[in-house]
C-alpha cells in the first residue's frame, strides 16, 4: 500500500503554526477543502469563454453560492483586482484562496485557474492548423461570440447594482469607456483618473456637496 512520507505532513499546508501535525479528521477536512477550492475554479476556468471578464458570473456565484464571501465584499474585489495588473481572473482566485486558506489556498486556487486554459491552449496550439479552415469550427466559434459579448455584460450590470450606482454615477463608466473605444486613451490613464477623482470628492467634494452629512 502507497504511504506519503513523513514529511509530506510536515509541509507548512497541513501543519499547525508551531509546526505539529494534524489530527486526521482535521487533515482529511483540509484536504478536501483544498480539493474544493481547486476543482471549482478548474471548472470555472474550463467552461469559461471570452477570458478573465467573462468569467466574473460564474465565480460570483460559486463564491456566494458557498458561503465563501458575500455579494458585497465581492463587489470590492473586484474593483480592487480591475486596478491591479496581472491576469484578472487570477488575481480573483488568488484573493480568493488566501481569504480561506491564506498561502496555500491562494496557490491551489491560482493553479485551478490555470490549468485548464493552459491544457486547452496547449492542444490547440499543437493541432490547430489541422482544423482552422473547418466550415463546422468556423459556426461553433461564430456562434460562441455573441454569448462572450453577454458573459462580459453580466458582471457589469451585477456590479452595478450591487454598489447601488446613481444616474450620475452612471456617467463614469460610458464616459471612460468612450474615452477608450472613440479616442483611443490608455486605459492606465482612466484608472488614474478615476483614483484621482475618488480621492478629489471622498476628501474635499463630498463633505461640501452633502453638508457634512453622511
Amino acid at each position: 500500500m502507497f504511504r506519503l512520507p513523513g514529511s509530506f505532513f510536515r509541509c507548512p499546508a497541513f501543519c499547525r503554526g508551531d509546526g505539529r501535525k494534524l489530527s486526521a479528521p482535521v487533515f482529511e477536512q483540509l484536504i478536501v477543502m483544498y480539493l474544493t477550492l481547486f476543482l471549482t475554479f478548474v471548472r470555472i476556468g474550463m467552461f469559461t469563454i471570452g477570458g478573465g471578464y467573462a468569467m466574473i458570473p460564474l465565480i460570483e456565484r460559486e463564491i456566494v453560492r458557498r458561503g465563501w464571501m458575500e455579494r458585497e465584499e465581492f463587489v470590492r474585489m473586484f474593483a480592487v483586482t480591475q486596478s491591479l495588473p496581472g491576469v484578472f481572473a487570477v488575481n480573483i482566485s488568488i484573493f480568493v484562496g488566501y481569504k480561506l486558506k491564506r498561502f496555500w489556498g491562494s496557490v491551489v486556487c491560482a493553479l485551478g485557474t490555470i490549468l485548464p486554459s493552459f491544457v486547452i491552449i496547449l492542444l490547440i496550439a499543437l493541432f490547430f492548423r489541422r482544423f482552422q479552415d473547418n466550415p463546422y469550427v468556423i459556426r461553433i466559434f461564430n456562434g460562441i461570440r455573441p454569448a462572450v459579448v453577454a458573459l462580459i455584460l453580466v458582471p457589469c450590470l451585477s456590479a452595478a447594482k450591487a454598489i447601488r450606482m446613481s444616474r450620475m454615477e452612471l456617467l463614469v463608466p460610458l464616459v471612460a469607456a468612450l474615452l477608450i473605444w472613440k479616442w483611443g486613451v490608455s486605459p492606465v490613464w482612466i484608472v488614474l483618473g478615476a483614483i484621482l477623482g475618488g480621492l478629489i470628492y471622498t476628501l474635499w467634494l463630498k463633505e461640501k456637496l452633502t453638508g457634512g452629512k453622511e
